[in-house]
């Protein structure tokens, strides 16, 4: 593990675009919170170039870096060693780079996902009662990964295309059942948490389309978008009384090992970086 107290660490993240990445805010937050030396920086890379760029870090004398849209799964062929989280999700946003100058891969994505939701919920347990995953995607896989790891034993994940419903329940398992769109609002009636992972909500996107009169209000309601902090599910949601997650506690606890992983500290998410962060929307 590279430690920022023998020389100046070098991180960042790869996207296309990555201009509206917050995750030099938060590790540099991080870097100057611990007085550590070192820079995270956002790197544009074209996916046409991925391989070239993932290559180029140890060259660079980077220590690793983070993947976003629309490089995680794309990034599986690239790096040598996956653990088996990266490789049970199918993507990778975390690249460490070994002192050999090889690439190894994980996946922090369901670390913040259950780490968000007990910061928000600190009594939230995952055997609690039935999960509702919407979505199929990427940020799918996490999610339900994550909340199959932390007890989970009944997970309902509907998708407006089935048949990617029915591939992913059948590739994890138990407990997961791939449930028809049309039964989204039939699917809520004795959940204890909501989870939308669909773009739907987002920023530019219509609103995620569906009925909450069937939840019981004690139910946790998360949304893993947060661009807006508050998408139309949440405020239905808290309109009704139920308890809600957004989604950028998240994305702030997916950094926390990543940065560990670079720097040799694993950070905390605190009262600061929250109100730094959402300063910047």
């Amino acid at each position: 593990m590279t430690t920022a107290s023998s020389s100046f660490v070098m991180a960042g993240v790869m996207g296309w675009p990555i201009k509206h990445s917050r995750s030099p805010l938060i590790h540099s937050h991080w870097i100057a919170e611990h007085g550590l030396h070192g820079v995270y920086l956002p790197l544009p890379v074209n996916p046409l170039h991925l391989p070239e760029a993932l290559a180029g870090l140890s060259a660079l004398g980077f220590a690793g870096c983070n993947l976003t849209l629309p490089h995680k799964v794309q990034a599986l062929d690239c790096i040598s060693q996956l653990d088996d989280v990266a490789r049970q999700i199918g993507a990778v946003n975390t690249v460490v780079v070994q002192p050999d100058g090889s690439l190894a891969g994980t996946n922090t994505d369901a670390f913040g996902y259950i780490h968000s939701l007990r910061e928000a919920q600190p009594d939230w347990q995952a055997s609690t009662g039935p999960a509702v995953v919407l979505g199929a995607g990427g940020a799918a896989r996490a999610v339900v990964w994550a909340l199959a790891d932390a007890g989970a034993t009944d997970i309902r994940l509907l998708n407006r295309s089935m048949d990617k419903a029915q591939a992913m329940a059948a590739e994890f398992g138990a407990p997961v059942k791939a449930l028809d769109w049309d039964q989204r609002h039939a699917a809520l009636a004795d959940a204890a948490l909501v989870v939308n992972t669909t773009t739907q909500g987002m920023q530019g996107q219509p609103a995620l389309d569906i009925r909450l009169d069937a939840l019981p209000t004690h139910a946790l309601v998360s949304d893993i978008v947060y661009t807006p902090l508050q998408t139309d599910l949440l405020l239905r949601a808290q309109a009704r009384g139920n308890p809600t997650v957004g989604g950028l506690g998240m994305l702030l606890h997916q950094a926390r090992p990543a940065f560990a992983a670079w720097f040799g500290v694993l950070p905390e998410v605190t009262p600061a970086l929250w109100q730094k962060v959402l300063a910047s929307f």
